[in-house]
């Protein structure tokens, strides 16, 4: 009867293993979970959102990897996204932190902010005003300006929200993005 036992707890903890094993490769090389911690992409994504992402969508870098193990340099199977994705990424400088954010600037873009506006590559982004999003903040409800963002070369809009401070992004310097980087 023993043997039944030690047998069945055997075949368990092998199908455990196995079980981890794919979970971990599925993770690593095909999706992966996340949760949404801010909402700097409200009102697309909420926050405490749950989506799993593609992890060979633009291919793989170190940084796909657990823990940004080093075993290669650059990008492997990459393709480049689109102008309008939204994408999930790390700095360099912080592997250990996940940001999500859409993709508005391509390798050799020009991006600027002037008078508050958006450009990419010397064209405004349009925007159209759509209304209040009614958000709430610490239990009170809030109205942000909600507008649909077109960005250059595309038809399809985007729904973002106008949180940044007046006067803080009136104007920057040209940002050339460098090959094999995007702008978000």
């Amino acid at each position: 009867m023993t043997s039944k036992k030690s047998g069945g707890i055997k075949d368990t903890l092998k199908t455990l293993v196995y079980a981890i094993a794919i979970a971990l490769f599925v993770r690593t090389f095909a999706y992966e979970p996340f949760n949404i911690p801010s909402g700097s992409m409200k009102p697309t994504l909420l926050v405490g959102d749950y989506l799993f992402v593609s992890k060979f969508a633009y291919g793989y870098s170190q940084y796909s990897l657990p823990l940004g193990l080093p075993l290669f340099s650059g990008r492997i199977f990459g393709s480049l996204p689109e102008r309008g994705d939204v994408a999930v990424f790390k700095l360099p400088s912080d592997n250990s932190t996940d940001y999500i954010k859409r993709i508005v600037g391509l390798p050799g873009d020009r991006i600027q902010v002037i008078n508050g506006v958006l450009q990419v590559n010397g064209e405004a982004v349009r925007l159209e005003a759509l209304g209040p999003f009614i958000d709430d903040m610490d239990g009170r409800q809030v109205p942000i300006p909600m507008y649909a963002e077109t960005l250059p070369g595309s038809d399809e809009s985007h729904l973002i929200l106008d949180l940044t401070e007046r006067g803080r992004l009136d104007n920057t310097d040209v940002f050339v993005v460098p090959e094999g980087h995007v702008f978000a």
